[in-house]
């Protein structure tokens, strides 16, 4: 979590200047933009980091990085849950491919197919020694 620290005090200390330049804060509206930055700093960047270094070390980093996949498909569903956008049959295509690699990634499936799966089971099971 150490380097994580440096990456955002190096981060913060590049783009301030940037984004006092370009955006110009001090001229937005004052009830906004401290409530924003507070809610960008506290939780999307700092709670974010708490939960994804959490995931890291219970689940490894071949599962936490499995998670990334999961951005299209929690954006189709708040674009279309939270901003009225339309669902179209190629959004859920999408969805399911991303839950089809999902599986596939993980290795439970394809260990319970081949009937490795802690007590047996699996398809070697239901059809027999005979197909292997």
């Amino acid at each position: 979590m150490t380097a994580a620290t440096g990456q955002m005090i190096a981060a913060t200390t590049m783009m301030v200047p940037l984004a006092l330049l370009f955006d110009r804060p001090w001229q937005l509206a004052m009830p906004g933009w401290p409530v924003a930055i507070l809610g960008l700093a506290a939780l999307s960047t700092a709670l974010g980091y708490l939960i994804f270094f959490r995931l890291l070390a219970r689940a490894g980093a071949t599962n936490t990085s499995l998670v990334t996949l999961l951005v299209p498909v929690s954006a189709i569903l708040l674009g279309t849950l939270v901003l009225g956008e339309t669902l179209a049959p190629k959004h859920v295509a999408g969805m399911a491919l991303i839950g089809v690699g999902l599986v596939a990634f993980d290795g439970r499936a394809w260990r319970w197919v081949k009937g490795e799966a802690g007590g047996g089971g699996g398809v070697r099971e239901l059809l027999g020694d005979h197909f292997y």
